[in-house]
């Protein structure tokens, strides 16, 4: 709470008065509040234990772990715990102000913080939600009352599922965020710009409707397995190129830099799981443009290809992409060359996994369609 109390002052004399005291901390005063009085009604039940004189008394903890753990203590602690990969985020871009870092090292010389950093501090209430179910084992085993045990282990499995439930939240907004930003950073060309072959007269263009980038990036629809930043070999040039390997489909795109940041690049609006690569891309306000039609992995054929046929081109850790069509023709190729051994064979194994689970998943579902049962024949 130092670090927050100190904040709140600043911000009323009128000192760092830009940064959001939410973004950072979240709930975390109600968090706290919460927790302190579970843990204040907790031992005071102990407390009452011990300084009473009847030696039959047992302790009752039953009134007090319904009214917390069925209550605001594990709502309070998702409130937080869905905020904090955000936060810690938003904490990194503030580090590197001059101003924030003054308000920071005088936060850690107090001796509450126990020389611990804020990031240190931040991530406490999550460590704590995970052991309440250690905790409710504990009383669990020392309970003597049955009917107690019974009540104090559904309590537990309700914690647990409680914790489950918001692994599974995070997850999904990480995935929902990430996805947010890449249909803001992903452009695709028209089809005319993509492939010069093909010649549209501007009066027919609007016949041509791409489908938009929320109906092809949408988190509810696939998974991105594997990213990265790799070099595509041109017949002139070598071009900067970022793969997005989707558990149904691999996206090749190039990266395009602009010098002039855009007004949606304020590095504290950014997604926490984007890659540093993708970071740089959009505080430089650049983006990444579709090269080809995206490849679904049941038409994507990889190989490696080894350096004594294209050391004279100057590639190293090469492999190639090749897009065939239904009819197994190669329709479009990809001689892609990786920083280093490790990662071309990262990236292979990454594609030939996503592959084959694709093909499997593709299996399952015709199987059930065949299994479905078959209809009267008098219908």
């Amino acid at each position: 709470m130092i670090f927050m109390n100190t904040l709140k002052y600043l911000q009323t004399h009128e000192y760092l008065l830009d940064v959001d005291l939410w973004r950072l901390f979240a709930n975390l005063e109600e968090l706290t509040q919460t927790s302190l009085g579970f843990v204040n009604s907790l031992f005071g039940i102990i407390k009452d234990y011990v300084d009473a004189s009847d030696i039959s008394s047992s302790l009752d903890f039953i009134s007090i772990l319904t009214k917390y753990f069925r209550g605001s203590l594990c709502q309070s602690h998702q409130t937080y715990c869905l905020n904090y990969s955000a936060a810690i985020f938003y904490l990194e871009s503030l580090r590197q102000r001059d101003d924030f870092g003054i308000y920071l090292k005088w936060c850690e010389q107090n001796e509450q913080c126990r020389r611990l950093h804020l990031p240190e501090l931040l991530v406490a209430p999550l460590q704590r939600l995970t052991r309440y179910p250690l905790l409710l084992k504990n009383i669990w085993k020392r309970s003597m009352d049955s009917a107690e045990k019974i009540m104090i282990y559904s309590i537990k499995e309700k914690v647990e599922k409680s914790i489950r439930d918001l692994e599974g939240k995070v997850k999904w907004l990480d995935n929902f965020q990430k996805f947010r930003y890449l249909q803001e950073i992903i452009v695709w060309p028209p089809l005319w710009d993509r492939d010069k072959r093909f010649f549209i007269p501007e009066c027919l263009k609007h016949i041509f409707k791409e489908h938009t980038a929320e109906n092809i990036l949408s988190p509810t629809n696939r998974h991105l397995l594997y990213e990265g930043k790799l070099t595509l070999a041109e017949s002139t040039r070598f071009l900067d190129v970022y793969l997005f390997l989707f558990n149904d489909f691999l996206l090749v795109t190039k990266t395009k830099r602009n010098k002039k940041k855009l007004g949606g690049s304020d590095p504290g609006l950014m997604c926490p799981s984007l890659t540093p690569e993708l970071q740089a891309v959009i505080k430089e306000g650049g983006s990444c443009t579709v090269l080809d039609q995206p490849i679904p992995l049941d038409r994507l054929v990889v190989k490696s290809i080894e350096p004594l046929h294209v050391s004279v081109f100057g590639l190293r850790n090469a492999f190639l992409i090749q897009h065939e069509n239904r009819y197994r023709q190669c329709i479009a190729a990809f001689l892609l060359q990786a920083q280093t051994e490790n990662i071309k064979k990262t990236w292979m194994a990454q594609i030939t996994t996503a592959i084959s689970c694709f093909t499997k998943s593709q299996e399952t579902k015709k199987i059930s369609l065949f299994t479905l049962p078959a209809e009267s024949s008098e219908i």
